[in-house]
């Protein structure tokens, strides 16, 4: 009944901001308006936009109040060849880490807006293919 639509980003300069997106992201536009761009991504349905603001706002909350946590993530194969790519082109990252099986870093965009991005472990509950068999029952 219910899947996940947009995200909504907020950021300073919304021609910057795009102009990013689509080139770290492969982000494709759909429709721009007065304070915003909408996205949608190269896989997925989920769709991205982009909102004008004046003053940064939070994208993140902090945990114990020690450990920072996106609201969040996007889901890659290769958790090195993702870190790599925005290492290699200048993105901001923290270092992989591991939790098990999972691998995940941070990334930030232009505004400083931070992003998770995890691998998929096939045995976890949380990986896509199982999802969408419990789905299915």
């Amino acid at each position: 009944m219910f899947k996940v639509g947009s995200i909504f980003i907020p950021v300073s300069d919304i021609e910057k901001s795009s102009s990013w997106y689509e080139k770290y992201l492969g982000a494709t536009k759909i429709d721009v308006w007065e304070d915003g761009a909408g996205f949608y991504l190269p896989t997925g349905s989920t769709q991205l936009a982009l909102i004008k603001v004046n003053r940064p706002q939070p994208t993140e909350f902090t945990i114990q109040d020690k450990q920072k946590n996106a609201y969040y993530n996007f889901v890659v194969d290769n958790i090195v060849t993702a870190h790599q790519y925005f290492n290699n082109n200048g993105v901001i990252t923290t270092d992989i880490q591991h939790m098990g099986e999972m691998a995940f870093f941070d990334f930030f965009d232009i505004d400083g807006n931070p992003f998770s991005v995890v691998n998929e472990v096939k045995d976890s509950p949380y990986h896509s293919e199982n999802v969408k068999r419990m789905q299915e029952k």
